[in-house]
């Protein structure tokens, strides 16, 4: 399944167990979600919130009440929710989960229509990010563009192979995430970095399978 965090996973809020990913399967959530603005916030509350709508404006450059209308739709379908304290448009906001997950194949085609202009949405803000951090690099430590990786390889594999190695990947992921939320865990040097899972099947390679 699509697993995104926004760009961004959030340390839980202090006392509570926050939820490790929200599912969305309701087709309105799907394409409410795929907002540009709205994918922004919810990343910025993962990694900067909580915060105001009057914050978000100014880490976003859009207006006040743009963020307000768009904090509260997403906290219509489950993505964000109130923060203790404040009033009026001085009430903060923050993000109900570390990740977002949506169905990856769906026998309802409107669900499916949904879900994969989500998909393209991410990806496209997945892109964006990947090139100014390339446009960027110049600016980037040596050892940290020593470090830095890009390249893909072409596997042949059964769906269920897919899967697994989709897994094992992830397994090895689990554990640093805990550094998100516990600082102290962070070994010294350490500093966010975004990994970006894809594989896809690539029908521009010819196979030899019979039809």
């Amino acid at each position: 399944m699509p697993e995104n965090s926004a760009l961004h996973p959030t340390p839980p809020p202090t006392g509570e167990e926050q939820p490790r990913s929200i599912r969305l399967t309701d087709p309105r959530a799907l394409r409410a979600y795929a907002h540009p603005l709205r994918l922004t916030l919810v990343g910025l509350l993962r990694s900067n919130g909580p915060f105001t709508a009057t914050r978000a404006a100014a880490l976003t450059g859009e207006s006040v009440a743009s963020c307000s209308y768009h904090l509260r739709i997403l906290a219509k379908y489950g993505l964000v929710e109130e923060a203790p304290g404040g009033r009026g448009r001085q009430k903060p906001w923050r993000a109900t989960a570390q990740y977002t997950e949506w169905p990856e194949y769906s026998e309802d085609p409107t669900v499916a229509e949904a879900a994969d202009a989500l998909s393209a949405a991410v990806a496209e803000r997945y892109f964006e990010r990947f090139t100014r951090a390339m446009e960027n690099r110049r600016a980037v430590p040596k050892e940290w563009r020593e470090a830095e990786q890009l390249g893909d390889s072409l596997l042949h594999l059964t769906p269920r192979e897919l899967t697994d190695l989709g897994k094992r990947i992830e397994e090895l992921l689990r554990p640093y995430e805990e550094r998100e939320s516990d600082r102290s865990l962070r070994p010294e040097g350490a500093r966010p970095v975004s990994i970006m899972r894809i594989a896809y099947l690539d029908q521009d390679v010819p196979t030899d399978e019979k039809e």
